[in-house]
Formats: C-alpha cells, structure tokens, sequence
C-alpha cells in the first residue's frame, strides 16, 4: 500500500488536532478505540448515505489514530483528484470491471508491514440498497482478520469503533448479527439506510 496523510509526519499530528477541534465544536463524541488484535482489520463503513461520510471518516480515524484505506467509485479518481484522493487512502474500484478485489485487498492486508484498517461500505454506494455486498466480510476471511463494526450516526452525532466481529464462516448468521448492531444507527440522509 502506498503512503498516505496517515503516515505522513507532522501533517498527520497537525491534522489529528484540527480533527479533534473541528467535531468538538461541531458537538460530534467519538467512541471507542481500535483493540490491540484489530490493528490489522477491515472496517464496515456504515451507514454510507451522503459524501460528507468520507471527511467525517478521515477526522475520526484522525482523532482515533488509526492507517486507514478505503474503497471509492474509479470516478473519485479521475483527473485531477486521483493523487489526493490516493494520498487520503483511497483505492479506486472500477465496477465496471470484472477483477479480483477480494483477493488483492487480502493480500494487501497480510503484507503490510504495520498496522492497516481497510474500510469497506457494504452498501457500495450512497444510494439506497436492499441487499448489503459482503465483500468486506470475505475480505477479512481470506486475511483472518477481525472484522470492526464502525459506524456514524447523524442524528446523536456520535461516530466511532463498536465491537470487533471474527467471522465464523457462517456469512448467513454473522450478517444477521451485524444488521442487528447497525439497525439503530442514521445516516444523514435517512431514508437511504437500511440495516434489515
């Protein structure tokens, strides 16, 4: 994985202090922090309802420490925003394309060299959906690592790590489960977020 403002000295540190500012006055409470056996893991992003998740994502994992990636629409990545875009941790996803994401973000995950969180929205898109993708979920299956339940909630305007999840295998049951915790959570738009 290439460097990111996450690893970037002194600009992370200055960053990670305006962060913390900015959601105090802004009346945002970040909650929880990262357990010492999830410094390698995939975050579920949810819920995932408004473009004003991602600079909300990047001043938490600021305020919480964390070396996040995350996966956005190629689109985000087109000229001339690609450079920052990949600097703030993203990878692109072209879902145009047939290939083999799960494998490669795995791999990524096993040969980072330190700690790496990769947040992966399992709504896929900012549009309302039925049906949550599992990629992430096969994800940390395929890197045995821990799945985090991360979350933001608009409307108590509190944002954070809930609890960490292994998956069992059982993908039908540990959904059930992890609907279940992100059942009471708001997005900013609302009615875009189904966790059932």
């Amino acid at each position: 994985m290439s460097p990111t403002i996450f690893s970037t000295p002194v600009v992370n540190t200055l960053l990670r202090w305006v962060s913390i500012i900015y959601l105090k006055l802004a009346g945002w409470k970040v909650l929880g922090e990262l357990p010492a056996q999830a410094r390698k893991s995939v975050f579920i992003a949810a819920p995932h309802t408004s473009n004003w998740d991602l600079p909300y994502t990047l001043m938490v994992a600021f305020s919480l420490r964390l070396n996040i990636y995350w996966m956005g629409k190629a689109s985000l990545f087109r000229f001339p925003f690609g450079p920052v875009m990949r600097w703030l941790g993203g990878i692109a996803v072209d879902r145009s394309k047939t290939n083999n994401l799960v494998a490669a973000s795995a791999q990524a995950i096993m040969d980072a060299q330190g700690a790496l969180q990769l947040i992966v929205p399992p709504e896929g898109t900012r549009s309302k959906v039925r049906y949550w993708k599992t990629g992430f979920y096969h994800i940390a299956m395929a890197a045995q690592v821990p799945i985090v339940l991360a979350y933001m909630d608009y409307q108590r305007r509190i944002s954070g790590l809930g609890p960490m999840f292994m998956p069992s295998g059982d993908l039908e049951a540990d959904m059930l489960k992890i609907k279940a915790f992100y059942a009471p959570f708001k997005g900013k738009n609302v009615a875009q977020f189904e966790a059932s």
